[in-house]
């Protein structure tokens, strides 16, 4: 059975489960003393350790894969000049797609009308929930530069560690034999570092089922009905921008068949549902578009970890419905100026709190305080916020894909026949861990 199929049969045995212990709580079938006991040592101590651990697991390896790959792909982008290039295309692309989607999220908000008639029941949690403040953009923007690289690492602050690496990687390709030598100690390193994540993986469907038999154990049913429009219109809108928007911006600037990109990223698509964390995500989604689509690590080192950090795609849809949902919910006019302040906040802002903690809903709050909406507005829709953040990931690491295949289609540095061969059965991210096997 390959690793793709005990991820998805993790998949659903953990959401099955997690219904299952719901439904109990709710009921109170086998009595108050029993449903404690499995919210206690199971879902609140098993599931929960385990989950835990996994994504622990997962992240350990981002910021030493992270940085050596980058590193070695640097060292050959810097042989033919094409670091400035590469991270302009990059950049702006994704800034693009973010623009798109949340461009999407509101004309979707604007026709569906979520907040309209909403109860006040729904916002009930808005007494006990904190908004944090929004550090100035110019603050996180002068941040995206390392003063301590060693900090960076440890902080797992991304954008920090791309900087460092990109600059690493240029002198190391410009040292000559010295930098020859380390440039081959960074390669075979980038090896024994995909073989360390091939390792780990054997444990993710265990560490699936975890995760999310304790999401929808307390997933409670009330809210999610309360904001069921909410809900459907972002559902909706990240559908639509993962199957429609990817695949026009795929097809318009490589020529490349989308459907070849979403059925070799589908297993991907589904480890980053259960994880919901681009960052943990990002071993697989960096393999997979390495062996999978054809991308040449020098470009794949590049755009998939960037992707990570700045693509916000799945969050900017979030906020472009949210801030349309608050807006009505509280009866407030923003107008036209209010919306395309909206569009340019969220896509520069995408970039700006990359590596803030906590990033979606501290963007969320930088939106709404720039068209003078209340914060507290964020308790409103953070209730199902759990569920629909698994599909933001999924989205956030489809676009990754896309900007990377377009990037190397354009740097010549897409290998077609990968593309498109249809017998991907085989392929792995090391010698013995396979990556999205049918």
């Amino acid at each position: 059975m390959g690793l793709t199929t005990k991820i998805l049969l993790g998949m659903i045995a953990g959401i099955g489960l997690g219904i299952l212990i719901n439904i109990l709580n709710m009921s109170q079938l086998l009595g108050e003393g029993v449903t404690n006991a499995i919210n206690l040592y199971l879902t609140g101590g098993l599931f929960d350790i385990i989950g835990r651990i996994f994504i622990a697991s997962l992240k350990l390896m981002v910021v030493p894969l992270v940085l050596v790959s980058l590193i070695s792909g640097a060292c050959a982008l810097s042989e033919g000049s094409r670091i400035g290039p590469l991270a302009g295309k990059t950049v702006l692309l994704y800034m693009l797609t973010t623009a798109i989607a949340i461009t999407l999220a509101l004309c979707m908000a604007l026709i569906f009308q979520p907040g309209v008639g909403v109860s006040e029941a729904a916002a009930a949690a808005t007494s006990s929930f904190q908004p944090k403040e929004s550090p100035p953009l110019s603050e996180v923007l002068v941040n995206i530069f390392p003063t301590n690289p060693v900090a960076a690492m440890a902080e797992g602050n991304m954008l920090q560690i791309i900087v460092f690496a990109l600059l690493m990687g240029y002198a190391i390709s410009r040292c000559g034999e010295p930098g020859k030598r380390i440039a081959a100690f960074f390669n075979d390193l980038n090896s024994v570092v995909l073989r360390m994540v091939g390792v780990l993986m054997v444990f993710a469907p265990y560490g699936v089922f975890a995760l999310l038999a304790k999401t929808f154990a307390g997933l409670g049913l009330e809210g999610l009905l309360q904001l069921g429009k909410y809900f459907l219109v972002v559902l909706a809108a990240l559908i639509i921008h993962a199957l429609g928007v990817y695949s026009i911006l795929l097809k318009l600037f490589s020529g490349l068949k989308p459907l070849e990109l979403l059925k070799k990223m589908r297993p991907t698509m589904i480890f980053a549902f259960s994880t919901a964390s681009s960052a943990a995500t990002i071993p697989v989604t960096l393999a997979t578009v390495e062996k999978r689509l054809g991308v040449d690590n020098k470009v794949a080192a590049f755009t998939v970890p960037l992707g990570a950090t700045i693509n916000m795609d799945g969050t900017a849809i979030m906020q472009g419905v949210a801030t349309v949902f608050i807006a009505q919910f509280f009866g407030i006019e923003i107008g036209l100026t209010g919306f395309l302040t909206v569009i340019l906040t969220a896509t520069l802002a995408s970039i700006g709190t990359a590596g803030v903690p906590g990033v979606g809903l501290i963007m969320l709050g930088m939106v709404l305080q720039q068209v003078g909406l209340p914060l507290e507005g964020i308790a409103i829709v953070i209730g199902v916020d759990r569920l629909l953040d698994m599909v933001r990931t999924a989205v956030n690491i489809t676009g990754d894909a896309v900007v990377s295949s377009v990037v190397a289609k354009s740097e010549g540095a897409l290998d077609e026949e990968t593309y498109y061969d249809a017998n991907y059965k085989s392929v792995s991210i090391n010698d013995n861990s396979t990556v999205g096997a049918h």
